[in-house]
């Protein structure tokens, strides 16, 4: 099989805007002509290995993320997006849409900001969004979706704060149940920090620094890895505000509740890779074999948890099993979302109904799998999972969640899931990303029409899908 060819334009204009270089400047480091500089930028030609060595060797760029078509992403929301009938015929094809995220990523989440704004605007003058809608005069999408999109382009990897907790990781020393004591006496020697655990006042409260006696309240009713977690955020406001501070600068967020909200995903995310540093995380899962479970028990983290973690494994030179990892509540809403895979969730709908991640919730706990395919030929390994927290006695605060967590099945011989799966003779389900543009026309589960087929309803015959 021939290799693929590299294209990577929009990563070297990026590479050259970042470096304050000219073309002609880049060209002397790579040792290459100007004009050769200008078609690698236009993608009138690939990247060959000599340049791609020149780039990793004079700028530390890793040759993974070169290869790695990172448009794949911008593609799939472009076509949901442009499956929205206001575009009638006029819908690029997939060769086009690619094109576009690949030349010109910037102009292609425009348009999908474009289509946000002309969403949002249809939704409240119908009157449908009014409630979760902010301000309709301020802006063209709501901060936790602008948020949303921050962590989506960032692979869900923040490099600087991942290694800033994986210092301090070094100092709390071995994993196992003291580790939140040694978190707690850190903080009492670091930063004079009291931590009380007590009962709450509030059904829903979790913790609380109160600044004028530094001290921290914890729900002593959480689990110890929710106890560690949420010390560990607040200790981020502690430690990186400096970080956080230039991390919100450079994401140039609209409003300052989208920076506000980004400001706490940031925390949890340091949280969460103090809780799970990420070379020692690696290293367990890959001899674990991504049993997530054992990886739960080794770090004494949550089943969510250990999943969020495994969506984060990006690290330039130290990639794990690139996962999709997402949370689906009772009504099939998806309240967290992330994927380091070409499967990408719907932004503008539900999710699929024959995805495993539904029928979670019948198996109270069990981890259940499923082999899918996508309309676009990629296959993956999905496992599934529900799970309730719970907080206080009989009328305490109840939350119940489904969990996925998947991969594509070029990698799932490095999961212990599939060591008893005939993945050559296996049958893969049909699933899809939104109704709107599956293009599986015989799906009994359809709620919406394709956009690429018309509407047949003869009057004298009857089917499950019309």
């Amino acid at each position: 099989m021939a290799a693929r060819k590299v294209f990577a334009g929009a990563k070297i204009r990026a590479l050259r805007a970042q470096q304050k270089l000219t073309q002609a400047e880049l060209a002397a480091r790579l040792d290459i002509s100007p004009s050769y500089v200008n078609q690698l930028e236009s993608n009138q030609r690939p990247l060959t290995a000599v340049v791609m060595l020149a780039l990793a060797e004079n700028f530390g760029l890793d040759l993974a993320s070169l290869a790695t078509d990172a448009s794949d992403r911008l593609v799939m929301d472009l076509r949901e997006a442009l499956a929205d009938p206001v575009f009638g015929e006029a819908v690029p094809n997939l060769q086009e849409l690619k094109t576009v995220a690949t030349n010109a990523p910037d102009m292609a989440r425009a348009v999908l900001a474009l289509y946000e704004a002309y969403r949002k605007s249809n939704e409240q003058l119908a009157g449908m969004d009014a409630a979760l809608s902010r301000d309709p005069h301020s802006g063209v999408t709501t901060a936790y979706e602008e948020v949303r999109d921050f962590f989506h382009y960032a692979d869900n990897y923040i490099d600087p704060l991942d290694r800033a907790a994986e210092a301090l990781a070094g100092e709390l020393g071995q994993f196992g149940p003291g580790r939140l004591a040694r978190l707690v006496e850190y903080l009492d020697e670091t930063h004079d920090v009291r931590v009380s655990f007590a009962p709450p006042l509030a059904a829903d409260a979790m913790s609380r620094f109160e600044r004028a006696t530094r001290e921290i309240w914890i729900n002593d009713r959480m689990e110890p890895a929710s106890q560690f977690f949420r010390l560990a955020t607040h200790l981020a406001g502690f430690e990186q505000v400096t970080l956080i501070g230039q991390l919100l600068d450079g994401a140039s967020f609209k409003t300052a509740e989208a920076r506000s909200i980004a400001r706490m995903g940031l925390a949890n995310y340091y949280a969460g890779a103090l809780h799970m540093p990420y070379s020692a995380f690696l290293k367990a899962a890959e001899a674990c074999r991504y049993d997530i479970e054992e990886l739960s028990h080794f770090f004494g983290a949550s089943l969510e948890q250990v999943a969020h973690r495994l969506s984060t494994m990006q690290r330039p030179r130290e990639r794990g099993v690139p996962f999709f990892f997402a949370r689906v509540d009772a009504a099939g809403t998806i309240t967290k979302r992330h994927s380091a895979t070409a499967l990408q969730f719907a932004r503008f709908g539900g999710a699929c109904p024959l995805w495993n991640v539904h029928r979670a919730f019948e198996g109270r706990g069990d981890i259940i799998r499923q082999l899918a395919e996508t309309p676009d030929g990629k296959s993956y390994l999905s496992l599934a999972w529900s799970h309730e927290k719970r907080m206080g006695g009989f009328r305490g605060t109840t939350r119940r969640y489904a969990y996925a967590l998947g991969c594509e099945i070029s990698h799932a011989n490095r999961l212990i899931y599939a060591d008893d799966l005939d993945l050559g003779k296996a049958v893969f389900d049909p699933i899809g990303i939104s109704c709107r543009i599956c293009e599986r026309r015989t799906c009994p589960q359809r709620s919406v029409p394709p956009l690429a087929a018309g509407l047949s309803v003869p009057e004298d015959r009857r089917s499950i899908v019309p």
